[in-house]
């Protein structure tokens, strides 16, 4: 069960992520989606949903592997 939900909380910012880069590639190609005024500010908006969403999948397998102690020396934490 844990696995699932793992996987639901990864599917969900990737989908994010996706409709973001559809927003930019909507933006070259010139084509106006709905919510949005003009291209520029769909390109943005779609540049910071991509943003958003990678962050989030990179920010959770960091987690992750910092918890297994899977990362570099140089990111674990000092001790002071």
């Amino acid at each position: 069960m844990g696995r699932f939900i793992a996987l639901m909380i990864l599917v969900i910012p990737a989908v994010i992520a996706g409709y973001g880069i559809k927003l930019m590639r909507d933006t070259i190609f010139t084509l106006l989606n709905t919510p949005y005024p003009n291209l520029s500010v769909q390109f943005i908006a779609g540049f910071i949903l991509f943003l958003a969403g990678l962050g989030f999948i990179g920010g959770f397998i960091f987690h992750r592997d910092k918890k297994n102690g899977k990362i570099a020396p140089r990111f674990k934490k000092r001790k002071q």
